[in-house]
């Protein structure tokens, strides 16, 4: 009889460090929201499972931060307005709430609850006018009722099946008292002190393994030399300093470990090295420190073996062991079309078909390449793909595990279990340095932001070593000993050398939020000065993250070629494409009505591309009737108006004042978000042509929204040499 064939699920479990610790404050809530959605639901949907098993990788920031919160020592503005009296509240705390309590998936959190829908039309959804101005509307009653819905929207599906209390609140709806309040606050205290027991107990009955990535989730290999992001990308800018502490990398890895012992009383076996970051240096720091296996990524191992991936990436399905000075490691590379299967495209299958699917394609690697020695890794977030699923995906995640379970060709397994019965047909002896993302480091370093960071970094650490004493000593030794100020030294330094903050920096992603990440770690370096008794430099003082009064976020670095289907099915789809933040545009008609967030373009050598985000799914936010409509200016003035109920329509061109059709036929699809495809050679485009773009929303014959709100965006098209000048992302 055949062998059936492991499957691994690895969700990684993070979130940046959110602590002011100089203010002792949370400056965002998603920790706290996101563990009494996910990390309680995460493991206890597997205890609800018979058969199910999983590899959960926990960053012990991560993990510092929910005790914060199960204590109830952590000091957040969104849980102190959440729990505040409305009859004591001033106009402004009124507006915090009515601008931030609708922060949840308008179609799988607020839809499903009538009394939560009602407060966002009351809101003024789609509405001209402010927050300041709606706030009159609102009586205590209102505001009480935001509170609970806002707080028992965030709490997942098996949470509200083990707690009685939050099925309670929600089958009353509505016309909550400050007693209901109460009991919400108290009960998520109560999970909150729930989720790291639940994971210990899981892991001793080994129905999961649990995992870790570096503390503070650095990038391990740019911490041992910021220079070893050339050999991926040969035409980096790099900063000004050469960073190259690898005893920082180690201690980011040794104070985990430790952390995870003190706090689980576990020693981790693996880690997802963080954004699966890996280099020959921090694989051998990851060795010495002790651990048996890492995960990275398939285009890692691409990379790293003469001749690919082979026939079906058949190379990929094995677990791989990699040789170091201080013994081998085993490695595991994730399935990119699988885990973005999950991530990006399931939440919007009914649950038994997408798990149907999902164990078809299994079986059919299985036909492939046999089963013999071989594991499929799927490896993705554990937090942030749920909120796109009904019931916080419950019902698929429970399914998924069952149909793996139940098929007697499949296997559900962790890492270490197969590390104990594996052959190891393959062996590496070098690992090509890179990531998750492009199989290189560009989302960390390379852009004038990043690289400023970077320089910001390296100085800070040379002023540890230089000012202080033992330094060397407490860094290597972080958290283990020393007195309370070394302790906040070294707190403050690695936080500051978490990847987030260089995520969020360069124009490859943009947040609302960005200013505040970017205040952060501004404020990490400058504790350190302030530690070391400095005057912190006035560098510190000057937010890195540049706004652009146009909105641009980044040109085009590449071809693109997306699928037209209204959703963002891969990570890397639209990676590539130009990008403008259109909460800095504003709307013509209302300049506090932000329905539209994103703008990205692309093009190929045939097709222009124009993605349009929505703060919420577009499906949800425009009506049947709406008419989005993109106007374009190239050698004429274009206009092409789309519904939601359409795929395709002419493109229309303006002759002599009125609007006609051209030959030019287009597609668009209008779902989670708006997705365009229009050819190209109808424009008649020259390279490195100016083509300007813009946006109108029309209901009911009125048109209610302009983007921009004054001049068209202005989009360069570096037409067939965009893709010869091998431009970086």
């Amino acid at each position: 009889m055949t062998a059936p064939l492991d499957v691994i699920f690895i969700w990684h479990m993070h979130q940046p460090y959110y602590k002011d610790t100089v203010q002792n404050e949370y400056v965002l809530p998603w920790t706290y929201l996101h563990a009494i959605k996910d990390y309680y639901d995460m493991p206890a949907i597997v205890e609800d499972t018979p058969g199910a098993r999983a590899v959960f990788n926990l960053v012990p920031s991560l993990i510092e931060q929910l005790l914060d919160y199960a204590a109830g020592t952590a000091v957040d503005r969104f849980l102190i307005k959440g729990q505040q009296d409305p009859a004591t509240m001033n106009d402004d705390d009124k507006v915090f709430l009515l601008e931030n309590f609708f922060s949840a998936n308008r179609q799988r959190m607020i839809e499903p609850h009538r009394r939560y829908l009602e407060l966002l039309y009351m809101a003024g959804e789609g509405k001209p006018g402010s927050a300041r101005e709606r706030i009159r509307h609102f009586s205590n009653q209102d505001l009480r009722d935001l509170q609970v819905c806002f707080f028992l929207a965030w709490t997942g599906e098996a949470a509200r099946r083990r707690f009685p209390e939050f099925r309670l609140l929600l089958d009353k709806g509505e016309g909550y008292s400050a007693e209901d309040l109460s009991l919400l606050f108290l009960t998520q205290r109560r999970l909150l002190n729930e989720i790291l027991p639940l994971y210990q107990r899981l892991h001793q009955q080994g129905r999961i393994e649990l995992a870790l990535s570096p503390y503070f989730h650095p990038i391990l290999p740019l911490l041992c030399d910021t220079q070893l992001a050339r050999e991926a990308m040969p035409k980096v800018t790099l900063p000004k300093e050469r960073f190259r502490h690898p005893e920082d990398a180690a201690a980011q890895i040794r104070r985990g470990l430790a952390y995870f012992q003190e706090v689980l009383g576990i020693t981790p076996r693996g880690m997802w090295p963080s954004e699966g970051s890996v280099s020959d240096e921090s694989l051998a720091l990851i060795a010495e420190c002790g651990l048996a296996w890492v995960a990275s990524d398939e285009e890692v191992l691409a990379r790293s073996l003469d001749g690919g991936l082979g026939h079906h990436n058949e190379r990929l399905y094995r677990p791989w062991r990699y040789t170091t000075s201080h013994g081998d490691l085993g490695i595991f590379f994730r399935d990119h079309r699988l885990s973005d299967l999950i991530g990006f495209s399931y939440s919007q299958w009914d649950p038994g078909r997408a798990v149907l699917d999902f164990c078809g394609r299994l079986r059919q690697i299985h036909q492939q390449i046999g089963s013999e020695g071989r594991v499929i890794p799927v490896i993705l977030d554990g937090e942030n793909a749920w909120e796109f699923y009904p019931d916080n995906a419950y019902d698929f995640l429970s399914g998924l595990y069952a149909g793996v379970t139940d098929a007697p060709d499949l296997r559900l397994t962790t890492c270490s279990e197969v590390l104990e019965r594996s052959n190891f047909e393959g062996r590496l002896h070098r690992i090509h340095p890179g990531s998750w993302i492009n199989a290189n480091y560009g989302i960390w370093i390379g852009h004038p932001e990043e690289n400023l960071a970077w320089d910001l970094l390296h100085h800070a650490r040379q002023a540890v070593s230089q000012y202080h004493p033992e330094a060397a000593h407490i860094l290597q030794a972080y958290g283990s000993n020393g007195d309370e100020t070394a302790r906040m030294l070294c707190t403050s330094l690695y936080a500051a050398e978490g990847s987030d903050w260089f995520w969020w920096f360069g124009d490859d992603h943009f947040s609302p939020h960005s200013d505040r990440f970017d205040h952060l770690f501004r404020q990490h370096l400058t504790n350190v000065y302030r530690l070391l008794g400095l005057d912190p430099p006035s560098t510190l003082l000057e937010p890195i993250k540049k706004k652009s009064p146009a909105g641009l976020v980044r040109e085009p670095a590449g071809f693109i070629t997306p699928a037209i289907n209204g959703r963002v099915g891969d990570y890397f789809e639209w990676l590539a494409a130009g990008l403008f933040d259109l909460t800095r545009q504003g709307s013509a008609m209302h300049s506090a009505d932000r329905m539209l967030q994103g703008f990205y373009w692309g093009y190929n050598r045939d097709t222009l591309f124009f993605r349009i985000d929505g703060m919420q799914d577009l499906s949800r936010l425009l009506k049947e009737a709406d008419l989005l409509a993109l106007h374009l200016i190239a050698d004429r003035e274009y206009r092409l108006p789309m519904q939601r109920s359409g795929n395709q329509g002419m493109l229309l061109v303006k002759e002599s004042g009125s609007w006609v059709p051209t030959n030019t036929c287009c597609r668009w699809a209008i779902d989670r978000t708006c997705e365009v495809a229009i050819p190209l050679e109808p424009l008649g485009l020259q390279s490195r042509a100016k083509l300007f773009a813009s946006l109108t929303l029309t209901r009911d014959t009125e048109q209610i929204g302009r983007w921009p709100s004054d001049a068209p965006l202005m989009l360069h098209y570096e037409g067939p040499d965009l893709e010869a000048n091998d431009w970086l992302i």
